[in-house]
């Protein structure tokens, strides 16, 4: 059959159907994780609580108590407000609450942990607690304090071992001698 013009019709075409996008992977454990990391957080607050909580009740206290205030007291409103931040920080992320960042962070949070400065400064720590007892605090504190200020990149050895010593001597002062608190003073403890 031809059309009353007289043109020669062609068949109409089709069309395709729209292309649809390819389907998106279903949210594994990994990605809620990621979006829900604060619950780690949560965790981590949690079981310190459960610690200090645990540590306070069993503690043995042989001092004669005048009144409700006892070494018991400060431990446990410790431990239970651990506890309640944590579940309270656990619910509010599970309702979808993120922590926002300040105004004046700048972390770029694409960026790959700087391992190297977090292992140098576990280094320092661990090795002052290994020398605090035969070095005492004003030797052990001078290089906690010269080794964390070279982690973190201050790179002058002739100002930062004195500022390190001097510090650590404040601090065996203070703590010592006002505070009354007593710190290892090692082979110093005649000097000082």
């Amino acid at each position: 059959m031809t059309p009353p013009n007289g043109s020669t019709a062609t068949p109409p075409t089709a069309t395709p159907p729209p292309a649809t996008p390819p389907p998106t992977p279903a949210p594994g454990a990994r990605s809620w994780l990621r979006e829900h990391s604060e619950i780690g957080v949560g965790a981590l607050l949690l079981a310190l609580g459960i610690l200090v909580l645990t540590d306070a009740l069993t503690m043995d206290v042989e001092i004669t108590q005048r009144g409700p205030v006892g070494p018991k007291t400060v431990p446990i409103v410790v431990g239970i407000g651990l506890v309640v931040v944590a579940v309270l920080l656990t619910l509010d992320v599970l309702r979808g609450g993120r922590g926002e960042a300040e105004g004046g962070e700048d972390i770029d949070l694409s960026e790959p942990a700087d391992w190297r400065t977090v292992l140098l400064l576990a280094g320092v720590f661990l090795g002052n607690a290994v020398l605090i007892g035969p070095l005492g605090f004003p030797i052990s504190g001078a290089l906690l304090f010269w080794g964390s200020a070279y982690a973190l990149g201050s790179r002058h050895p002739d100002r930062d071992p004195l500022i390190a010593a001097g510090l650590s001597l404040v601090t065996y002062f203070v703590f010592d001698n006002l505070l009354g608190v007593p710190l290892p003073g090692g082979p110093l403890m005649g000097v000082l």
